[in-house]
């Protein structure tokens, strides 16, 4: 699974791509398959995004879409040392994933 990933170019937030537009919660991307780079380079005219990225996305047995590289997860999740800062996903279990 290809899932395309970036930051806001307003706010540099992690954000991913859904398939419609941007959210910063990892488990609402879409595989984008070949077509990451039309669309990254489409985000990034309309000065959505900054340096949109593709990476490999896994799903679990129940359907949720997390990063599988372990630099992802921790984008996907935000900071690893104050957890009162990190990113409350819209995956309730995101913060059991095995890093």
């Amino acid at each position: 699974m290809n899932i395309l990933t970036g930051n806001d170019l307003a706010t540099g937030d992690v954000i991913w791509w859904t398939g419609q537009g941007w959210s910063i919660h990892v488990n609402d991307a879409v595989d984008v398959g070949e077509k990451a780079a039309e669309i990254a380079q489409a985000e990034a005219a309309a000065r959505r995004v900054n340096e949109a990225y593709v990476i490999d996305g896994e799903q679990d047995g129940e359907g949720s879409i997390r990063p599988a590289h372990i630099k992802e997860r921790i984008r996907a999740l935000g900071p690893t040392v104050r957890l009162d800062l990190s990113l409350k996903p819209a995956d309730p279990n995101a913060g059991n994933w095995v890093i």
